[in-house]
């Protein structure tokens, strides 16, 4: 049995073709990344962004106030539940991305600050969720988890490829991290030794190594285990089921049996549950600490997405008669629908995250959550980008803010991140085109 005697933090359940990492337990001692025990066996702080190309509904993403009493603009309705657990962060900008041309260039050092080469050569920097992946890439088993529910495009605009607009996250500056579209290869990226391999369920192939370990824990960390092995199987019913469905990814047949050839490739064809599939890993990944750092970009910037599944403001069928980049130069109705659709995935992850008990905090507490868009609006205004950032990284972060940057001599994004790479225990003179702290974090 994999689990015996004083076990490391990093200490996985295993099976046939699968490693499973364990859930945090306060039972078992925590060990550092050197190895050296931690006295006060704190839970890892995890790091994620969420994306949203093409900015937000201009008169609806605002905060005011603070705490329970913070007020917010409709885009950001169904994060009411978390304020208290959420700084609004206004003013902050990337000077490296006001040089160039739009679009690409305004996302593709978002997580870096870092020029961006045009004329179609690719490169960037790296950015600030894959040096956390590189500093602690032996804690974990997948250093990092790189989401996108949208694939790359292929493409030069305005004189920048659009490599830049559909990657965050950067490996190295001439390298884009890998962006994993299908919920099945993530799922099982987590889970399998052998990625592909499906010929049985993880759960199951763990189960007894499960029970072993369950006899060895206390009653809390029982349920905890408990928690999370139902978590684990409800993600893979839901990717079974999805498949049966034929609703994963790529596109279906407009008619059941087709009698013009099928439409261009346009995945995914069902974005609501394709968005919830990834959220659901995400979490699942950090509630395993399979991995602690994530991004999931919910499209591109310049993206393709259309939303049937969204009602229309006219009344007539769904929010499917425009593609979300025209949408968000209209600042209309139905553009604000959308905006909040994306942001209640972000309130669906909190909501997740808040709900699993780590010790005296809850994952959430033990997290750092950044919600953003490469622009303000869809009209390419990037002199201060939409910001919120959730969690409290395991108590280091005082949240229930709204933090005003805008006018003062410090408001670099890099900033921020220099500040967020402290609270993760990587301590840098600089990062990207700052050597500045931002206080206020």
């Amino acid at each position: 049995m994999a689990f015996v005697g004083a076990c490391s933090r990093r200490t996985f359940l295993r099976g046939v073709g699968v490693t499973m990492a364990l859930p945090w337990l306060e039972s078992l001692p925590a060990w550092s990344d050197q190895g050296q025990r931690q006295g006060n066996n704190e839970p890892p702080v995890r790091f994620a962004c969420l994306f949203a190309g093409n900015g937000f509904h201009s008169r609806e993403w605002w905060a005011r106030g603070e705490g329970a009493n913070m007020e917010l603009g409709a885009v950001l309705q169904s994060l009411r539940p978390y304020r208290e657990k959420m700084n609004f962060i206004r003013g902050l900008y990337n000077a490296e991305a006001l040089i160039g041309g739009i679009h690409s260039c305004q996302t593709g050092n978002l997580l870096s600050g870092a020029h961006l080469a045009p004329g179609g050569e690719i490169r960037s920097g790296i950015s600030c969720d894959q040096v956390i992946a590189q500093r602690h890439r032996d804690a974990t088993k997948v250093p990092s988890l790189v989401l996108g529910c949208e694939p790359s495009i292929a493409a030069i605009h305005k004189n920048y490829s659009m490599i830049y607009s559909s990657h965050i996250s950067w490996s190295s500056p001439t390298t884009p991290t890998p962006l994993e579209v299908f919920p099945a290869l993530a799922f099982d990226r987590l889970f399998r030794d052998n990625v592909g391999r499906a010929d049985q369920s993880v759960l199951d192939a763990v189960l007894e190594d499960a029970r072993g370990l369950r006899n060895q824990v206390s009653r809390s960390d029982q349920r905890r285990l408990d928690e999370y092995l139902s978590s684990v199987r409800e993600v893979e019913t839901q990717i079974n089921r999805a498949g049966q469905a034929g609703r994963l990814q790529g596109w279906r047949p407009t008619l059941e049996r087709p009698n013009i050839p099928r439409p261009a490739d346009g995945m995914p064809q069902d974005i609501d549950q394709h968005m919830r599939l990834m959220c659901d890993i995400l979490v699942l990944a950090f509630q395993t600490d399979t991995t602690r750092v994530c991004t999931l970009k919910l499209n591109n910037d310049h993206s393709s997405l259309r939303f049937p599944n969204l009602p229309a403001s006219s009344g007539r069928g769904g929010i499917d008669y425009m593609i979300h980049h025209l949408l968000s130069h209209t600042n209309s109705a139905d553009w604000l629908k959308v905006n909040q659709f994306f942001t209640e995935q972000l309130a669906y992850i909190a909501g997740r995250l808040d709900r699993i008990q780590e010790g005296n905090r809850t994952l959430l507490d033990n997290s750092i959550i950044l919600y953003a868009s490469s622009m303000m609006t869809g009209n390419h205004d990037n002199n201060q980008l939409p910001l919120l950032q959730l969690g409290r990284a395991g108590g280091r972060i005082r949240t229930g803010r709204v933090l005003e940057c805008l006018g003062r001599p410090n408001r670099k994004m890099c900033s921020l991140y220099l500040s967020l790479l402290d609270k993760v225990g990587i301590r840098l003179d600089r990062f990207g085109d700052s050597n500045q702290r931002l206080e206020e974090i």
